[in-house]
């Protein structure tokens, strides 16, 4: 089975939100100095996902990234965890690219390498929690798509059942292959690189397309990305002084009062 995930490196978004920072234009969200990117949750569940199939029924994984060149790092750990091969797409004009540009941009790339029997991607990034790329994604390649994606109960010849996430439970669906999953968190716990492959990964040179390489024209965004802001709340608590349990609570009721809250 031909395997393609799509991964992206974000912000770590266990960051305390005082440590989060944006570029001068206010429209990206950039990673504090001294503090390492990673890789998208989800995503590192669909490349689960994608080594356990592979382990179950043999074939090929290839880990795809769209980002700036410092994104080797999450492709090396992609490879490190078991990927066959990786593919940076590092072209500086698409690193503004909205949700429909950064799909075609994928979809060229994975055309040019084969049509893959599976593409897995997260089911959203944590650093925009858009999760649009996968359905544009899967309409510049013409595949079904399903997701979010908690569990593949069977893998047939010719289609796949699983369990896609609803409101109140989940849906069992039958897939037609090729097509291309939403993955959620749900369906695995992403295994640790060993040393070995973090080792053979840290040798492989991953070399970056650009738009030539792929014979792809500017691109137009449909969607205009406007000035972020980020709002830090901070909190306070404040000790009520008393002598015994009663005097704290009057004391307590006193200051709730004084603050219109009672």
């Amino acid at each position: 089975m031909n395997i393609v995930v799509t991964v992206k490196q974000v912000i770590d978004p266990n960051l305390p939100p005082s440590y989060i920072d944006l570029d001068p234009a206010g429209k990206r969200i950039v990673s504090p100095f001294g503090v390492p990117p990673v890789m998208n949750g989800y995503d590192a569940n669909a490349l689960e996902a994608a080594l356990k199939l592979k382990e179950q029924h043999g074939g090929k994984v290839t880990a795809v990234c769209l980002g700036d060149d410092t994104s080797r790092a999450t492709l090396k750990r992609a490879l490190a965890m078991g990927a066959d091969a990786a593919v940076l797409l590092n072209d500086p004009a698409w690193l503004e690219l909205d949700s429909a540009g950064t799909a075609h941009v994928i979809a060229t790339a994975i055309r040019k390498f084969g049509t893959p029997d599976l593409v897995l991607c997260g089911r959203q990034a944590s650093d925009t929690d858009g999760g649009q790329v996968l359905y544009w994604l899967a309409e510049e390649l013409g595949l079904p798509a399903v997701g979010p994606v908690s569990k593949i109960e069977s893998v047939e010849d010719d289609s796949l059942t699983l369990q896609r996430l609803i409101e109140d439970g989940y849906q069992r669906v039958r897939v037609a292959l090729p097509a291309l999953l939403g993955i959620s968190s749900e369906i695995n716990e992403p295994r640790m690189p060993s040393l070995k492959g973090t080792m053979a990964a840290g040798r492989v040179l991953i070399s970056g397309w650009k738009a030539a390489d792929l014979a792809l024209e500017p691109i137009e965004p449909k969607v205009e990305l406007r000035r972020l802001a980020i709002q830090v709340r901070t909190s306070s608590a404040e000790l009520i002084e008393g002598e015994g349990g009663a005097a704290r609570g009057a004391a307590l009721a006193e200051k709730l009062h004084a603050e219109g809250l009672i």
